[in-house]
């Protein structure tokens, strides 16, 4: 096959050794390539970590990465879980793919995964946990769509996820998890992909359950757990955190942990609320509060506020990230695509311009991201912003170190000139996205 595009055998043999060498090279820079497992927790925001500073919930193990490791101060999400999903997975703002309904993925992005961007590198992918972006009983192939080629998913509003749960694995249900725990099951899954892929590159991401209150819209109330009601929000903080140290556990075990990049973030801020029990056919809500220095912060989930989409970054990579660390890089969901891509080395197929700036050199190299705004929407509201400044569609702009609860906007009238150039310029951005036109 090689011999009619070279003119004599020397030819040949130089090409072929020249391939080797570069299979030698190649091979010594897959080294530096991490396992990448990106670790998503639900209706988890900053204030519950201690880390972060909250003193409500004992978080040992996330904690334990941080100080490990980089903890983020400006990673910031969509207020609610579905539109944060379809961000993080397609590197693209949910106006850009006309704002996917609830349950729903856009057919076209598919194939424009941050999973399909890990194939293209060689690297095994896995799921598991939430999906929540399609009806799992009717499209069981839909993981595997998006790039993903195993998971373990429960049945988002089609059954229990967590005691007794329904849970569908690889295009089948599974049959032997009636007196499981889901997390229990997921966290298994996982290590036994880990096992499976300990000699080749693996991207998994643990789309958590926890800390999400159970599912509201079935015929029947969902079993209750051993407690004779549904986890509180304290149980289930200190359920998530006992599943990070397992998985972080596990890695250690087999000896993976110095090859591993952990990244742990949240969908979106801390849920306002819970389901505490069912009576009657009823569902009991008991609201989220958790301190925050000498505050008690109510969950600000599906707001745009701060509490509702200001969410924890840790980055974990030992030997690489040197630990203790606490920067100010802005970063939101559309980060996470380019950034696992950039390590990996791999290109996202079908390539479509994303809105996502790769944050990698700055856990690589202590360099800071480029990103100098990040954007967040619901239900036809939007803003951008920096690390002082917030610009809703609205117009009203907010000083938010100085007024985190957004009660008052800033008087135009009464900004500095530094204040009006940053509003100025956050407009421009608002006009440039072109939302809605």
């Amino acid at each position: 096959m090689l011999a009619p595009y070279f003119k004599n055998t020397r030819h040949v043999l130089g090409v072929l050794l020249t391939g080797m060498l570069a299979t030698v090279m190649n091979s010594d820079a897959f080294g530096e390539r991490p396992n990448i497992v990106l670790i998503l927790a639900d209706d988890v925001g900053c204030e519950p970590l201690g880390c972060y500073g909250g003193s409500s919930y004992k978080t040992p193990n996330i904690d334990r990465l941080a100080v490990n490791g980089m903890r983020f101060r400006h990673c910031y999400s969509m207020p609610s879980c579905h539109p944060t999903r379809i961000c993080l997975l397609t590197g693209r703002y949910p106006f850009r793919l006309k704002n996917p309904k609830w349950g729903s993925f856009p057919k076209a992005a598919e194939s424009q995964t941050i999973a399909h961007a890990m194939k293209s590198a060689g690297y095994a992918t896995a799921v598991a946990g939430k999906w929540q972006l399609t009806m799992l009983k009717d499209d069981l192939g839909h993981p595997h769509q998006l790039g993903f080629e195993q998971y373990c998913l429960f049945g988002w509003h089609e059954g229990p996820r967590y005691h007794q749960p329904l849970l569908w694995q690889n295009g089948k249900r599974r049959d032997d998890v009636k007196d499981r725990y889901g997390p229990d099951v997921y966290c298994d899954f996982l290590i036994d992909f880990f096992k499976q892929n300990s000699q080749k590159p693996f991207f998994a991401f643990y789309s958590m359950a926890l800390c999400h209150d159970v599912t509201d819209d079935l015929d029947e109330p969902v079993p209750y757990g051993p407690n004779g009601h549904y986890d509180t929000y304290a149980e289930m903080m200190d359920a998530m955190d006992a599943r990070v140290g397992r998985i972080v556990g596990a890695l250690d075990k087999l000896k993976l942990r110095e090859k591993t990049l952990i990244l742990f973030t949240g969908d979106n801020g801390t849920a306002g609320s819970y389901i505490h029990s069912a009576e009657n056919g009823k569902y009991i809500r008991k609201p989220v509060f958790s301190r925050l220095g000498d505050q008690m912060i109510r969950g600000g989930k599906t707001k745009l506020t701060n509490w509702g989409t200001n969410v924890p970054l840790i980055a974990s990579w030992p030997g690489k990230i040197k630990p203790g660390q606490v920067v100010d890089d802005l970063v939101d969901m559309s980060d996470f695509l380019p950034t696992c891509e950039e390590l990996g080395g791999g290109s996202s197929p079908n390539r479509v311009p994303i809105d996502g700036h790769s944050f990698a050199a700055r856990l690589t190299a202590g360099k800071q991201t480029t990103r100098e705004w990040t954007f967040a929407e619901a239900r036809g509201k939007y803003w951008v912003r920096d690390k002082k400044w917030k610009l809703y569609s609205n117009g009203r702009f907010f000083d938010v170190p100085n007024d985190p609860f957004e009660k008052k906007p800033v008087d135009g009238d009464k900004l500095s000139d530094n204040a009006k150039e940053v509003k100025s310029k956050l407009a421009s951005i608002l006009e440039s996205l072109s939302i809605g036109k």
